[in-house]
């Protein structure tokens, strides 16, 4: 007898281990094709993998009974399921991903310089990823941002169209804009730097509302937009995407990775855009549409290195040709006053590059540099401009203890000339030519596991204003697993770039007058901002992020278009100006496939002078934002439908006697797009924008004031140069093509063809 007990003591461990179970499965995206590096595990169990790059996956040695498998994979949403193994059992358990209705738990970099989770960081951060795009396919991120809460792309001319990026209703000059976290891209690039890079390279966009200038120094006042392009080892093997619109516009991205060498890998993609069928549907014998021809080549270098070592480098190359104007034009009117149009070429090219040095200490180095040549006539007004940005930053990331620690030195330059009296000295020419050295400090102290307290401060020395100090505070308590509620303050500033002001200025048919040495504007903001997300065992999922923020701005910079109707004053405010208000985002998904996203942003953006409070120019009160989307899985089909609304602005008008509307009306841009994935790799688009027909001609008796005399050859001027009014002018008017607040094209349809080899 004691020898059998013996023997079942002895047994009883290898009869448990035989009755130890396994899970084995493939974990797929919503078009069937395989997620490599996702995470799998069994919640409650030391249980987890990554699946290969086929997608499979294998637990072992679970015990008998019911269990929960969760997995993740950066840009969908967790998925959540439940299985019961019994004693010895190997059950198969696939699971579909759905991708993210937005990235709320992914990786962030522009907040801190830091990646960090986002929930994890003390300053608000707003992810979109590539999928969050394709809903409303477009042919640049300039417009993409259209959907995009608290952001508004604004055209500032009728006739080139060529704008800037609004947050939270301050104008394009106090948005900074980075790629790969470099600021190349600065006032004469703007429109230009967030044109022709290939959405399918961009890993995700992040946005920044409220000054940042304590890291990224002048022109980061209201907010930034870092685009971050993929990384080499991450990009597909090959990709394409191509659409046609019904105004006969071409967009198409080609590209993919190239395996160079085993220690080496290259990223390329070329995107071509092509739109040259003249459209005038107003009536007012003006192009509704810029045309336009470009093309832009983008280059992405990745070498490994020993102990993982950064060393990547990225090259683009970008060139368009742009006119608008009377519908007679041709090249041979270009520079003439005989028939009216405004001709652009560019020519732009970029390099960056990150080093990180062979040092014991963790010190990155980066740097960049553009070159940007614009040949541009408006009318018989040539304007010529040069502007070359050169960066570089050394920066030393450390942790000690509970503090989480960032230095950096940095140095920018900005050279910039052109024909106007912008670079003009006493008759001669005198380019702008800014150095801007700066240094920072930043330390994230995480006292408690839900706590943490950012501070920083950076000093910048510019030989025309001086020292420049801008400090900033952060704090962030994790409310819960998936809640976080952060405080932030700080300050922003920008140093003087003219052209950056308002392109129309420089461009338009209005005199500039520069009435004072202008001297940097400087921002103080504070922003209460709580993110909560939900996820249920049913794979649903909520967030609700929502901000109230405040902006105050000293010596603004504000174009006065109203003293004068043929003058745009510059002159720093001798008073205040205001950005305050509150938005919020709230996202929803749930398992049968619905996916709705809903965003409201109410503002008031007003200066205030000798006691005279205003509202600013080309402002909205409050804009909303939507987008509704459900996948028919059955048929492998998915609707998306998006739109905006936005509230009345103050326009620019010509004087008292202009018929057009001082506020612009409520208005909407709403879009529906069906999108086919059962073609293996290819996916099938196609859809109608603006489904309303709106364009801002609506409720207007013209939008370009006195189209019909683009040369103001008819216009009687009184002794003082003010219009007169005549009967073949009875506004007195002169031609103006600056009132403007939405784009000018109406209803298109849209049909386009993606194909993806991972």
């Amino acid at each position: 007898m004691q020898l059998w007990r013996s023997l079942i003591i002895f047994l009883l461990p290898l009869v448990a281990l035989a009755q130890q179970t396994a899970v084995s499965g493939t974990i797929l995206d919503e078009t069937g094709l395989p997620l490599p590096l996702a995470h799998v595990t069994v919640i409650g169990q030391q249980a987890g993998t990554t699946t290969d790059l086929e997608g499979n996956y294998l637990l072992e040695s679970l015990p008998p009974g019911t269990h929960t498998l969760r997995v993740t994979a950066m840009g969908y949403r967790p998925g959540i399921s439940e299985f019961r193994l019994q004693p010895g059992e190997t059950a198969r358990l696939d699971l579909h991903l759905e991708p993210a209705v937005e990235q709320l738990s992914e990786t962030v970099v522009t907040g801190t310089m830091k990646a960090v989770n986002r929930t994890d960081t003390p300053v608000p951060v707003e992810v979109y990823s590539p999928t969050f795009f394709k809903r409303n396919p477009t042919a640049n991120i300039f417009e993409g941002l259209q959907n995009v809460n608290g952001v508004r792309p604004q055209i500032n001319c009728n006739v080139c169209n060529t704008g800037d990026i609004h947050i939270n209703g301050l104008e394009g000059p106090y948005t900074l804009v980075l790629i790969d976290g470099m600021p190349i891209v600065s006032g004469l690039g703007t429109v230009y730097g967030l044109s022709g890079i290939p959405n399918s390279l961009i890993e995700q966009v992040e946005i920044v509302k409220g000054p940042a200038s304590s890291l990224y120094g002048s022109e980061a006042v209201g907010g930034l937009i870092n685009v971050i392009t993929k990384a080499p080892l991450g990009a597909p093997e090959f990709f394409s995407d191509g659409f046609v619109t019904g105004w006969g516009e071409y967009n198409l991205d080609a590209g993919g990775k190239i395996r160079v060498s085993p220690k080496s890998d290259l990223l390329l993609g070329v995107n071509y855009f092509n739109y040259d069928v003249p459209i005038d549907n107003n009536g007012d014998n003006f192009t509704d549409v810029t045309l336009q021809e470009r093309i832009s080549i983008f280059q992405k270098w990745q070498v490994k290195r020993p102990q993982n070592r950064v060393l990547q480098w990225a090259g683009r190359f970008f060139y368009e040709d742009r006119w608008g104007g009377e519908m007679q034009w041709t090249p041979a009117n270009r520079g003439g006053d005989q028939v009216y149009g405004e001709s652009i070429y560019t020519r732009r090219w970029e390099v960056l590059a990150r080093y990180q040095l062979p040092t014991e200490e963790p010190l990155m180095l980066a740097v960049s540099y553009n070159d940007h040549d614009q040949n541009s006539v408006y009318g018989d007004t040539p304007y010529l401009a040069q502007q070359r940005i050169g960066f570089g930053q050394l920066t030393w990331d450390k942790t000690a203890g509970r503090h989480d620690l960032l230095a950096g030195l940095a140095l920018r330059y900005t050279y910039y000339d052109d024909n106007t009296p912008a670079t003009a000295n006493g008759g001669e020419n005198n380019p702008d030519q800014v150095w801007l050295p700066g240094i920072f400090v930043q330390d994230e102290w995480k006292f408690s596991p839900r706590h943490s307290l950012l501070s920083g401060l950076r000093y910048d020395y510019d030989r025309r204003h001086g020292s420049v100090v801008t400090p900033r505070v952060a704090y962030r308590w994790k409310t819960s697993e998936f809640g976080v509620l952060r405080l932030n303050a700080g300050t922003g500033f920008r140093v003087v770039n003219l052209f950056t002001e308002d392109h129309a200025a420089l461009t338009g048919a209005r005199d500039v007058i520069i009435e004072e040495d202008l001297q940097p504007e400087r921002s103080w903001n504070a922003n209460l901002n709580y993110l909560q997300k939900f996820y249920t065992r049913s794979g649903h999922f909520f967030a609700l992020d929502a901000s109230a923020f405040y902006t105050r701005f000293t010596n603004a910079i504000i174009p006065d278009y109203d003293s004068n109707p043929d003058e745009i004053r510059y002159r720093n405010l001798d008073g205040k100006a205001v950005s305050m208000g509150l938005s919020a985002n709230l996202e929803m998904a749930h398992a049968s496939g619905l996916r709705v996203s809903l965003g409201a942003t109410l503002q008031d953006v007003s200066n205030t002078q000798n006691g005279q409070r205003q509202r600013q120019i080309l402002t909205e009160n409050f804009m909303g934002t939507w987008s509704v989307g459900y996948e028919i899985r059955a048929l492998r089909l998915a609707v998306d439908y998006t739109g905006n609304l936005y509230g009345p602005m103050r326009l620019p008008l010509l004087g008292e006697l202009d018929p057009r509307r001082e506020f612009s009306p409520v208005w909407s841009l709403q879009n529906i797009q069906l999108t086919y994935k059962g073609l293996g790799g290819f996916q099938l688009y196609g859809g109608v924008k603006n489904l309303l027909d709106w364009t801002p001609n609506r409720g207007n008796p013209f939008i370009i004031a006195r189209a019909s005399d683009p040369f103001d050859r008819n216009v009687t001027f009184n002794a003082s140069g003010d219009p007169v009014a005549t009967p073949d002018n009875p506004y007195a008017l002169t031609f103006d093509p600056s009132y403007v607040y939405g784009p000018n094209q109406g209803i298109r349809a849209f049909i386009g063809l993606r194909y993806q080899v991972d």
